[in-house]
């Protein structure tokens, strides 16, 4: 038993000693290693004490950077808004400145005008001082004018035997008597005057008709010249032996003339609408070279039927011009065949167009239906246009026309009774006559009256020359002004007042006009100085 504690008790003994050896070394460790970690956590200590002092100084410097840029900025910004602060006050100043001196003005002119005003308060009242004084002087001068007044009065009733009751009573019997006569003869001059007036006004009516339309007028001819680029076409026209020509003239009814004229071939015809089938149809058959009988008579009848095209096209375009409406085809295309008409050398379509016009400006005037009046005027000579040759005048064919396409009777009347065939039944009849007339009659529109006209006018500046001092005469506006230039130094502006009046009397009393002729003298002073 004891032999087996023994080594047990050793064995325990021996792991006490081992045991409490081992924490020894095990404190001994822990105390170097306590040792090194405290030398570690000094050096650890220093270095960061070192850093710290070294970060520290570079935050002062980099806030001492900033702060000195934070100064220069704030000095910067302070010099900016010191500068712009100075400026607002400069133009505040400048602005104080400018109404200061506006105000400095408007004081200068409040002084001028108090001053102004003060002048004319002394002139007033002097004014009216001196009117008080007038007006008390006028009141003693009518105290006295009434006392010599009353002693007059007294003085003519001795004198006459009669009061002034008496005396009033004779002289207002006198005076109604002498009014009685007076307003006889008044009345027969107003009524004179009436008479004339109406006249008058009724020639005003018609000339302002005259002036308020002008249409320029085409002189038509009975012979048209067809111009060639060169005389070897007329070879070609004329053709072998001439069958060219005679196809021409068989296919068209126009005489075709060639002579020596050069590069030019004369269509002859009575016939407006013959003459331009043979004028379009040559220059589409030299146009195109190829010229033979056969091709003569194609050309001929496209042509034909073209211009019957276009004759219906110019009825549309014309009553679509006057504002005409639902006038029958018919009447369209015989109004188109009026552009290929003349009467007396003026076309027939242009003077029923300006007839139309006239009439219905006529009407307006009256008081009537401008657009009745302006159908009638533009139908007024349908007759002259007949395809086939009538015995009827071409009044009463016209009307025969307007009644077969539906025309209203006033129209059909005006038409058949403008040359007085048959009598008037409208007012818008005797309208159509007069403004038939005014175109026919119109200078430069028919042939018949252009030489008498271009003699009026000469006639005109004649008289004119006929007075001393007159230097040029001009008639113008077609014979209805008469403008005469002086010299300056004959002729004085009273004298020039004279020679207008005794230039336009004696154009009244030696020519014969229509309207009125007004007459202008001009009268000017010039200086002409040269600078050398």
């Amino acid at each position: 038993m004891d032999g087996i504690l023994l080594p047990l008790i050793g064995t325990i003994i021996g792991l006490i000693i081992g045991f409490v050896i081992a924490k020894v070394l095990e404190k001994s460790k822990a105390s170097q290693i306590i040792a090194r970690a405290k030398k570690q956590a000094g050096g650890i200590i220093r270095d960061a004490n070192k850093t710290a002092k070294t970060t520290l100084k570079e935050a002062r410097i980099e806030a001492e950077g900033l702060k000195k840029d934070k100064i220069l900025q704030a000095k910067e910004r302070f010099i900016e808004l010191k500068s712009e602060h100075e400026k607002h006050i400069q133009k505040r100043e400048g602005k104080i400145v400018e109404a200061e001196k506006r105000i400095r003005e408007k004081e200068s002119r409040v002084s001028q005008e108090l001053d102004k005003n003060k002048k004319l308060n002394a002139a007033l009242a002097e004014k009216e001082s001196s009117f008080n004084y007038k007006l008390d002087f006028l009141e003693k001068r009518k105290t006295e004018t009434e006392k010599l007044h009353k002693k007059q009065v007294q003085q003519l009733e001795v004198i006459s035997g009669l009061s002034a009751d008496d005396a009033k009573e004779e002289l207002i019997k006198s005076l109604k008597d002498e009014a009685k006569t007076e307003a006889m003869a008044f009345i027969q001059e107003s009524l004179e005057e009436a008479k004339l007036t109406a006249q008058q006004e009724a020639k005003k009516v018609i000339l302002s008709t005259i002036q308020r339309v002008g249409v320029e007028q085409t002189v038509e001819n009975c012979v048209s010249v067809f111009n060639l680029e060169s005389d070897d076409v007329k070879g070609r026209i004329i053709g072998r032996e001439g069958r060219n020509i005679r196809a021409l003239e068989a296919a068209t009814g126009v005489e075709i003339i060639v002579d020596d004229t050069p590069e030019a071939i004369i269509l002859s015809c009575f016939d407006p609408v013959r003459r331009e089938v043979a004028r379009l149809s040559l220059h589409k058959l030299v146009t195109d070279g190829r010229i033979h009988p056969a091709r003569i008579e194609e050309i001929v009848a496209k042509t034909r039927k073209s211009i019957e095209q276009e004759m219906i096209d110019v009825g549309k375009r014309t009553v679509i011009d006057l504002g005409i409406h639902g006038l029958h085809p018919e009447l369209i295309k015989v109004v188109g065949r009026m552009k290929y008409r003349s009467s007396y050398g003026q076309n027939l379509l242009q003077h029923s167009r300006e007839v139309a016009n006239l009439c219905a400006i006529m009407a307006a005037e009256l008081g009537l239906n401008a657009k009745v009046a302006k159908r009638a005027g533009l139908l007024h000579d349908i007759g002259k246009v007949p395809e086939t040759e009538s015995e009827l005048p071409h009044a009463l064919l016209g009307m025969e026309w307007a009644k077969k396409y539906g025309e209203k009777a006033d129209v059909c009347n005006a038409i058949g009774a403008h040359h007085d065939e048959i009598e008037m039944t409208s007012l818008i009849s005797p309208i159509i006559q007069v403004c038939d007339a005014i175109s026919g009659a119109r200078p430069g529109a028919r042939r018949q009256v252009l030489d008498s006209y271009i003699q009026r006018l000469k006639d005109l500046e004649e008289i004119a020359f006929g007075f001393t001092g007159v230097q040029k005469a001009y008639a113008i506006q077609a014979g209805r002004e008469l403008r005469v230039i002086v010299e300056s130094g004959k002729v004085n502006d009273t004298k020039a007042a004279e020679l207008s009046f005794s230039i336009s009397q004696k154009i009244q009393n030696d020519m014969t006009y229509p309207g009125q002729v007004r007459v202008t003298v001009i009268r000017e002073t010039r200086s002409v100085n040269i600078a050398k």
